[in-house]
């Protein structure tokens, strides 16, 4: 008797770009707020994905405790 294991879904690989576009769009949503600290993004990535991006941000030298704002960069305006 052999024993099959089921191969584990891959999880998403998190590039520190596809962060940042994530959290823009949360911003930009009005979900969450520029001067809230990275670390709420967990609430709104599966926790078996979460381990990855923390991965990648500290990769990039970014701290939890970083505001949304310096992850994200400067905002664009279309009108001024």
């Amino acid at each position: 008797m052999s024993i099959n294991t089921v191969p584990s879904t891959p999880t998403i690989q998190y590039s520190i770009n596809v962060i940042q576009d994530e959290a823009r769009h949360l911003v930009e949503k009005g979900i969450i707020s520029r001067q809230q600290p990275i670390y709420v993004l967990c609430q709104y990535i599966p926790a078996r994905e979460w381990v990855c991006v923390e991965c990648e941000l500290e990769r990039c030298d970014f701290l939890l405790r970083d505001r949304i704002g310096d992850l994200i960069g400067s905002e664009e305006w279309d009108n001024d």
